[in-house]
């Protein structure tokens, strides 16, 4: 829960993630300033919720887990997290994966372009510094860079790396966005994020980071995902020509 001596909350989705879970969490929670972790198990068959409330136990007040009875998708639990985090009181949440594809030690600059830059959304991106993506083969590189591309292209976002999942967003930016309301449960989620809180008036900042893939544990990404956050932005953007988007609240 949130307290004067710390304001931010930590999502960090899990599914198998036995090798990963202990580390993750321990390298979270190190930090200053304070982060708390919420995870979010969707029924993992490895035992990963098991090491989590081990962790629990070890850290009151500081982990905390939200289990699930199966595989629903990264948005859903992501969405889960979020009202989570706003119940219990947090003014800065961020999102990140839980194999160290996304480096804890970033954390705190993302937290410091919301908190003391004032910007309301902070991306962790890969492509606004060049391309820094380590360990991935060249053909998924190009496609996620070409992806985030189409998707400039397609809604006019000035966001370079919009597929991005390592992500920051101050309260009032959560309260403002209708989170019932969206639709994508894939990596599409990510693009409509970053679309709805411009669309609500809120800033964003891209905070250079380097992305390593992971080493530990089973890669989550299908074709079947990746298919969503391409095709789904076309309709991501007709659909904006018709709707009213919520503003930000001063």
């Amino acid at each position: 829960m949130s307290t004067p001596e710390n304001d931010t909350l930590v999502i960090i989705p899990m599914y198998n993630e036995r090798e990963n879970a202990r580390a993750i969490i321990e390298a979270v929670l190190s930090l200053e300033p304070l982060f708390d972790v919420l995870v979010i198990d969707d029924n993992s068959p490895d035992g990963t919720a098991a090491i989590v409330k081990e962790l629990i136990a070890e850290h009151p007040g500081r982990v905390h887990i939200v289990e699930r009875k199966g595989k629903l998708g990264l948005g859903t639990a992501y969405i889960a997290g979020f009202k989570w985090g706003l119940e219990h009181g947090y003014e800065y949440i961020t999102e990140m994966d839980a194999d160290f594809s996304h480096n804890p030690a970033d954390l705190p600059k993302l937290r410091r372009a919301c908190a003391e830059e004032g910007y309301d959304v902070a991306v962790g991106s890969r492509y606004v510094s060049g391309v820094n993506v380590v360990n991935w083969p060249m053909g998924r590189v190009l496609m996620s860079y070409y992806a985030s591309a189409y998707v400039r292209l397609v809604t006019r976002m000035k966001v370079r790396d919009t597929t991005a999942g390592f992500v920051c967003y101050r309260r009032r930016v959560l309260e403002t966005i209708e989170l019932d309301k969206v639709r994508f449960k894939g990596y599409a989620f990510q693009i409509e994020m970053k679309f709805t809180s411009l669309k609500c008036g809120f800033t964003i900042k891209e905070v250079p980071i380097i992305f390593v893939n992971r080493v530990l544990g089973t890669s989550k990404m299908s074709s079947g995902i990746f298919s969503e956050a391409v095709f789904g932005v076309m309709r991501l953007k007709i659909s904006s020509w018709f709707k009213k988007y919520p503003k930000a609240k001063q």
